[in-house]
C-alpha cells in the first residue's frame, strides 16, 4: 500500500512538514478555496502541487472535486456544471495528477453527532447516535415525519434524553451535524439547511442513481481520455438519514456503479469505515470481488451498536477484521502488481493533539499516526509471514 495523509491546506494545524515526518509519502488534498461547482484553474492546482512537492511529498490523490447539487439532482445548470467538472479533469491532468475521489451524497459528507466523544483512554473519537440524531430531527430540526424513520424505543429514549440537555448541549448536537468540511458545504442553520433538504423531496434512490449515472456517463470518457481514475467514497453513514436517499453503502450498489458505465475510470474509494458501519457488509469479500475497481483505501475502523449507533474505534479494534481486511487489500495488490494509494482515516484525538485547536475532527495528527503505524505494521508481519 502507497501510504498517503489527508492535508487541508495552510491552514491545518497538521502541516506538511508533520506529513512528511509520519514517513508517509502522498498527500491527499483538493482546492477547498474553490467554490464547489466552479472550474480548477490550472494556475491555482499548480499552487497547490508546487507546495505539496517542494516539501518532498507528492500529490497522490485528490479528495475530492465536489458535485455541486444541480448535478445530483440533474436541475437548474446542472450541463454547464458537469461541462466545469470536465474542464477540472482536464487541468489536473495537465498537472499531472490522475487520481480523483468524489461522493455523491446528498447535501452533507458524512455525518456525526458527536466529534469529540470520550473514550475511556481519555482520547476522544467521532460517533454517529441514533438517539442523538432522533433528537435532532424530530426535536431540533422538527423535520416532517422523521418520527417515521425511528423505532418506538429510539423516539421514547430521544424524548427523554431532549428534556434533559442544557440549550448549550442542543445547541452543540446542532453544531455537530450541521458541520461542513471544506470544499463541501459552509456550516449551516437549521433553515437553509430545511431549503437544501427540500430540494430533495419525491427523490427516490432510483432517481438518485440514474442522475449519478447520467454524470458518469458524461463525465468517466474524459476521465479515461486523460488517464484519470475516478473513485466513488461509499455514504456515511451507509443508511438513509433526514429523509435524504444513500445510494453507495453496499456491495448491491457497488454493482449498480460498476455497470453505469464499463470503464476502469469508474471505480471505488473502499472506505471500510463507511461500508463497516453497515453490518451487512463482508468487507473482505467486497474487496476480492471489486478487486480491479478499487482505486483508493480509506482505512479505519468503526464499532456498530444494536440500536444503530456507532463510533471510530481504534484501527485495529472495532466491529471489522482489520487483519482479513488488509491481507484482502494485499492478495489484490499482488495480482494486479501495484501499491493502491491508503491514507488512515477518522484518527482518535489523543495526547498532545487533545490541545490542538482549529483542527477538523478526525483529522488531528497523532490518532492517524498511530494508526497508520498500526496498519503499516499489521501489513509487514501479513508479508512476512508468508500470509499473502
Amino acid at each position: 500500500m502507497k501510504e498517503t495523509f489527508r492535508w487541508f491546506g495552510k491552514t491545518d494545524p497538521v502541516t506538511l512538514s508533520y506529513i512528511k515526518q509520519t514517513g508517509a509519502k502522498g498527500v491527499v488534498t483538493a482546492l477547498h478555496h474553490i467554490p464547489n461547482g466552479e472550474v480548477w484553474p490550472v494556475s491555482e492546482i499548480k499552487k497547490i502541487k508546487n507546495e505539496i512537492e517542494v516539501n518532498g511529498l507528492e500529490w497522490t490523490f485528490i479528495e475530492s472535486i465536489p458535485i455541486h447539487e444541480n448535478i445530483k439532482l440533474r436541475k437548474g445548470d446542472y450541463t454547464q456544471r458537469i461541462e466545469n467538472y470536465k474542464i477540472s479533469l482536464s487541468n489536473v491532468a495537465e498537472c499531472g495528477i490522475r487520481n480523483v475521489c468524489y461522493n455523491f451524497m446528498p447535501v452533507l459528507d458524512w455525518t456525526r453527532t458527536h466529534l469529540h466523544w470520550r473514550l475511556e483512554n481519555g482520547g476522544t473519537a467521532l460517533r454517529f447516535d441514533k438517539v442523538d440524531m432522533a433528537i435532532f430531527e424530530c426535536h431540533l430540526m422538527k423535520r416532517k415525519d422523521a418520527e417515521s424513520d425511528y423505532t418506538p424505543d429510539i423516539l421514547t429514549r430521544a424524548e427523554d434524553r431532549f428534556s434533559n440537555m442544557t440549550e448549550t448541549e442542543r445547541q452543540q448536537l446542532q453544531d455537530n451535524v450541521l458541520m461542513g468540511l471544506p470544499g463541501t458545504v459552509d456550516d449551516l442553520t437549521i433553515p437553509v439547511f430545511k431549503e437544501m433538504i427540500a430540494q430533495y423531496d419525491g427523490v427516490t434512490h432510483a432517481d438518485l442513481k440514474a442522475n449519478l449515472s447520467y454524470f458518469l456517463n458524461e463525465v468517466i470518457p474524459v476521465a479515461e481520455e486523460h488517464g484519470i481514475k475516478m473513485a466513488i467514497h461509499p455514504d456515511d453513514p451507509p443508511f438513509d438519514i433526514m429523509g435524504l436517499p444513500r445510494i453507495i453503502k453496499s456491495e448491491a450498489d457497488l454493482d449498480d456503479l460498476i455497470n453505469f458505465i464499463d470503464s476502469p475510470a469508474n471505480g471505488i474509494t473502499f472506505c471500510t469505515g463507511s461500508l463497516g458501519a453497515n453490518a451487512t457488509n463482508d468487507l473482505p469479500k467486497m474487496i476480492r470481488k471489486f478487486a480491479n475497481r478499487i482505486h483508493f483505501l480509506h482505512l479505519r475502523n468503526v464499532r456498530y451498536e444494536k440500536d444503530g449507533s456507532f463510533y471510530e474505534d481504534h484501527h485495529l479494534e472495532g466491529s471489522s477484521d482489520m487483519y482479513e481486511i488488509v491481507k484482502a487489500v494485499l492478495e489484490i495488490e499482488k495480482a494486479r502488481t501495484v501499491q493502491l494509494p491508503m491514507r488512515p482515516d477518522h484518527g482518535h484525538q489523543i495526547l498532545h493533539d487533545l490541545n490542538t485547536k482549529n483542527a477538523y475532527s478526525g483529522y488531528t495528527a497523532i490518532g492517524r499516526l498511530k494508526g497508520l503505524a498500526e496498519i503499516r505494521g499489521l501489513a509487514m508481519g501479513i508479508l512476512r509471514n508468508n500470509a499473502v
